[in-house]
């Protein structure tokens, strides 16, 4: 089994909309690392996320706003060979974003990006009390590297290409 890099990015944006949670990987000023799932929105330029406007996480990003997503779709268990314990892996794809947070204070943009938001998860169209517009921390992760791999693809060979 092999380990695959993705470059297409219409392949990337669809492992990314498949995916329910999203990890946000933080680090303090202490260098303390804090990872945290989340519900996300795509664009297939930067990544839009939501949370109140206090707490750990929302301190972390304001003093350091360096952060990190990862998204991973899949988990069936595969081997080559059964009794060879290092031939096991969990057949997936990840995505592994990286960038810079930006907070979002406008509420017009705070709409849109709700809207992107709650499309990864509804076809509904959602309207939003000017109180919820006011209360909810709205930022994005302008995403400045991205890379995705395939684990546990089948080994190309001459004979099963």
């Amino acid at each position: 089994m092999r380990t695959l890099e993705i470059k297409n990015h219409e392949e990337i944006g669809e492992i990314i909309r498949s995916c329910r949670t999203c990890y946000l990987g933080l680090c303090d000023l202490s260098n303390q690392p804090y990872v945290i799932p989340m519900n996300f929105g795509y664009d297939g330029k930067a990544l839009y996320l939501h949370s109140g406007q206090s707490g750990r996480k929302w301190d972390i990003m304001k003093s350091n706003p360096k952060a990190c997503i990862t998204f991973c779709l899949g988990e069936e268990l595969a081997w080559q060979n059964e009794t060879v314990a290092c031939s096991y892996r969990i057949k997936s794809k990840t995505v592994i974003a990286e960038g810079t947070i930006e907070f979002i204070d406008n509420d017009e943009e705070k709409i849109i990006a709700l809207d992107i938001i709650t499309a990864q998860y509804s076809k509904l169209k959602f309207k939003y009390s000017a109180p919820a517009i006011k209360n909810v921390g709205v930022y994005k992760l302008n995403i400045e590297k991205i890379e995705a791999r395939e684990f546990g693809a089948k080994a190309v060979t001459p004979w099963n290409s």
